[in-house]
């Protein structure tokens, strides 16, 4: 399924979180992150952009972007845009959790 392909030119997915990695960021990890500097006020074309310029789905790419963005080498090489990413996913699960359990997204019921 293309969701799941990897990203072309990538190297192969991190080794799971553990210790944080002594090597820097790979190229591919720097032209997601600046992807994402481009794209986070304009989610309407975004998709499509993701499938043209990483010849991968939505899934597989959101699926590489949370493992990045927990990554200590992304935190260094650009932390503003990495913790601004890490809130808006910490948001969508709280989100995702209240419409769960039956609860307005204000936090009312």
């Amino acid at each position: 399924m293309e969701n799941y392909a990897p990203l072309q030119g990538a190297p192969p997915p991190a080794s799971p979180p553990g210790p944080s990695r002594e090597r820097p960021l790979g190229e591919q990890e720097r032209i997601v992150l600046a992807f994402e500097r481009r794209w986070w006020r304009h989610a309407g074309a975004k998709e499509e952009a993701i499938r043209r310029e990483f010849g991968v789905g939505p899934t597989a790419y959101y699926q590489l972007l949370s493992q990045l963005i927990d990554d200590p080498a992304a935190i260094a090489y650009d932390p503003m845009l990495v913790k601004r990413l890490q809130r808006q996913r910490a948001a969508r699960r709280r989100q995702r959790g209240r419409r769960r359990l039956g609860q307005h997204p204000s936090g009312g019921s």
